[in-house]
């Protein structure tokens, strides 16, 4: 009996690799948009190439760059012979202390009254993942949360993992590079009494573009009375600016109009800790027995997700917090990163408008603050600076100011000049 052979289906193929693993049905995930940036630049052998996607700050050389303060730090806590013993739930008790000292400032009544519950997490992702997790379990009045469009890109995965539903209020205006104040105001007016909204504290991510102290004011009041709850998240504080108090502006004052805010705080960009993942969540509460709970509460979702926070990262910015010395020196670096920054956006625009003469209005370089800048290129205009000229950035235009510096600027400009006339 002659046996014919037959091309296996497609639907065969998936049988048969089924019966083969349990996982051959998995599909393949898309590569993070920002980190997969990282990925091809490593690989491409380019010498001319440029990597502004990335949000990690660099020196004047392109080279990752350790806090003198950050070092000194390290070597005070070796001299100390510490033990590595777990930590509680909710992190070291002196940097707990020490991190709300800096984003609510000695004058903040909640503070002194101590009833600002506040425990150490995985950086400022870890700090929104667990201050989401919190919110979805004992928020009272709705579990909708605003973002503002755009918003960092982890921000929507984050809260929807954390079971919110993730709504937007317009931020952005493409039209002039700048704040969509107007549409801000009408979209939080309209939103649902008892919504919970997510507001940058300073270097908005990813447009650069931040409400001035008047407009925060009147965001202030607009949240009061629409009786919405305000979620900080403040990354980059002292970042932006160089001043840790000018940072600290928004939060500082929706707590002293009475707000009970949300807030995260994150030691990746201010102290060069990226790989350490030290950051804070903490919520005001009305009193010390109301702070008791919340916190107990913050230890039963903190327990099964990681046990307990890292300890190296936590010591190194609770020395430098708590000596006058090395705070004073790393509030000088703070300055000293943020300087490099707007030199850059400085040198950027002079480049790209006298120098090349670039079509368009390139103003808002200049205006927006902090890491990012959105430049307003097409998402073919950037893939044309991927392809052609080797600079790495993301589809939407966003680059990070801190990819540029003295040996790369010129070529990164040029680049830019040509991928707007299309003769890249």
């Amino acid at each position: 009996m002659q046996v014919i052979s037959r091309p296996l289906t497609r639907s065969s193929k998936n049988l048969a690799r089924a019966a083969l693993s349990t996982w051959a049905n998995v599909p393949a995930g898309p590569p993070d948009p920002i980190l997969g940036l990282t990925v091809a630049f490593k690989a491409d052998k380019d010498p001319r190439k440029i990597s502004v996607g990335v949000g990690a700050y660099r020196d004047d050389h392109g080279k990752p760059y350790v806090l003198s303060s950050v070092k000194k730090a390290e070597s005070l806590v070796a001299s100390t012979n510490p033990d590595k013993e777990y930590l509680d739930i909710t992190g070291l008790p002196e940097f707990n202390k020490n991190v709300a000292l800096l984003a609510y400032g000695a004058d903040c009544s909640p503070l002194k009254a101590g009833t600002i519950a506040v425990t150490q997490t995985l950086s400022g992702t870890g700090a929104l993942r667990v201050g989401g997790a919190f919110m979805q379990r004992f928020f009272p009045t709705g579990k909708v949360i605003y973002l503002p469009s755009p918003s960092w890109g982890n921000h929507t995965p984050i809260f929807r993992d954390s079971g919110l539903e993730v709504r937007q209020y317009r931020y952005f205006d493409k039209k002039t590079a700048g704040l969509d104040f107007a549409g801000l105001k009408e979209d939080i007016q309209n939103a649902p009494a008892g919504a919970i909204v997510l507001l940058h504290a300073c270097a908005h991510n990813p447009t650069g573009v931040d409400p001035t102290p008047a407009q925060w004011k009147e965001i202030s009041d607009l949240v009061k009375e629409k009786k919405l709850f305000p979620f900080f998240d403040m990354a980059y504080q002292g970042f932006a600016s160089g001043n840790t108090t000018k940072d600290a502006f928004a939060v500082r004052y929706f707590v002293e109009q009475g707000h009970q805010v949300a807030l995260c705080q994150s030691f990746a960009k201010n102290m060069g800790l990226y790989g350490e993942r030290v950051g804070a969540f903490s919520l005001v509460t009305a009193d010390p027995e109301e702070k008791a709970r919340v916190e107990s509460q913050l230890k039963i979702i903190i327990r099964p997700m990681y046990s307990n926070p890292p300890l190296h990262g936590a010591r190194i910015v609770n020395a430098i917090l708590s000596d006058k010395g090395l705070y004073k020196e790393w509030e000088s670096e703070i300055e000293v990163m943020a300087n490099r920054i707007i030199n850059m956006r400085d040198r950027l625009y002079d480049l790209l408008t006298s120098t090349h003469n670039t079509p368009g209005e390139w103003g808002h370089i200049k205006s927006q603050i902090g890491m990012f800048s959105f430049t307003g290129l097409t998402p073919s205009q950037t893939k044309a600076l991927v392809e052609k000229a080797h600079i790495y950035m993301t589809a939407d235009g966003r680059i990070s100011m801190a990819g540029l510096n003295s040996g790369n600027i010129d070529y990164f400009a040029e680049s830019v000049s040509k991928a707007v006339r299309g003769n890249l």
